[in-house]
Order: structure tokens, then C-alpha cells, then sequence
């Protein structure tokens, strides 16, 4: 049990160590109204466009990392809190290019919670590496999004050569 919850603080950290550190908003209305230089989906606007979403992620993230140092009877009040960012996600009103984005913060967000209550439930070891990974694959599905709806481009991983040992 202590190696699960070892894996699964070792996970949450992956996950958040992705989104770097930035102020939360308590502001979650994305959309923006307005002439065609309002464009919220125009390259200049993406990034503020993104940001509600991305600070209720962050909100969320931030959440999950709690859940590896909580002892199992208190995690129903984390899956509350859980619960609260994930519905304030789903009710943010968003322009459509950023709803594959929405797509799999839910999808993630929904995984998380379903974990996390098969575990206060019971569920097999099987069962919650699975939902855990299936969460992961999201996250990381969410992050590429927002990757290429910002523009940035990722630097190809190269493998680094190993020392060469001089005599």
C-alpha cells in the first residue's frame, strides 16, 4: 500500500511539474465578445483566452498533489474540492477553439475523481493504475493542446551520449 501511494505521489508531481508556477485567477469566464480584433481565438488573444482554463487545471492539479500525503478517511473532502473545480470547468464558457482543450481537462479531471473514489471504495491495484494512467494519457493530451494552440514549439528529445572514458 505504502509503494502504491509512493507511485501515486510520484505521478501527481509529474503532472504538476508540467505547468509552471503562476497566480490563480478566480476569474473562470474565458469567452470574450466583441469585433473581429477581439478574436478570442486569434494568436495575439490565445493566451489570456487560455488562461481561465488553465488556472482551473492548475486549481486541480494542485488538489490531486494532496491526495498521496492524506490518510484514506479524509480523502472524501479532497474529492469534494475535486468535484467543485471539475463542475466550475465544465460551467466556464469557452470559444470553440478551445473545446478539444475542455475535452481533456474533463476527461482528466473525470478520471482523477473516478480513481480516487474506486480507491476510498476498494478497487483492485489493476484497476487503479489504470484509471490513473488513463488520467495521465489526458493530461498529457491537455498539455500538447495547449502547446499547439499557443504556437510554442518543443525541442526534439535527443538521448545525451554517455562519457567516453579517456585512459
Amino acid at each position: 500500500m505504502k509503494k502504491f501511494i509512493l507511485c501515486l505521489f510520484t505521478l501527481f508531481l509529474l503532472i504538476t511539474s508540467a505547468c509552471g508556477y503562476q497566480p490563480s485567477s478566480t476569474q473562470h469566464e474565458v469567452f470574450v465578445t466583441g469585433t473581429s480584433a477581439d478574436d478570442p481565438c486569434s494568436s495575439e488573444n490565445l493566451p489570456t483566452t487560455v488562461q481561465g482554463l488553465n488556472d482551473l487545471m492548475r486549481e486541480f492539479d494542485d488538489a490531486v498533489q494532496l491526495v498521496s500525503n492524506t490518510p484514506a478517511q479524509q480523502l472524501p473532502t479532497i474529492i469534494s474540492k475535486l468535484q467543485r473545480i471539475r463542475r466550475n470547468a465544465e460551467d466556464t464558457q469557452i470559444p470553440a477553439c478551445l473545446g478539444q482543450l475542455k475535452t481533456h481537462q474533463l476527461n482528466h479531471m473525470n478520471l482523477m475523481i473516478q480513481t480516487l473514489i474506486a480507491f476510498v471504495g476498494g478497487a483492485s491495484k489493476e484497476e487503479l493504475n489504470a484509471g490513473l494512467e488513463n488520467a495521465r494519457k489526458e493530461h498529457d493530451l491537455y498539455s500538447l493542446e495547449i502547446v499547439r494552440l499557443l504556437g510554442i514549439t518543443l525541442a526534439p528529445v535527443t538521448a545525451t551520449p554517455p562519457a567516453s572514458s579517456t585512459p
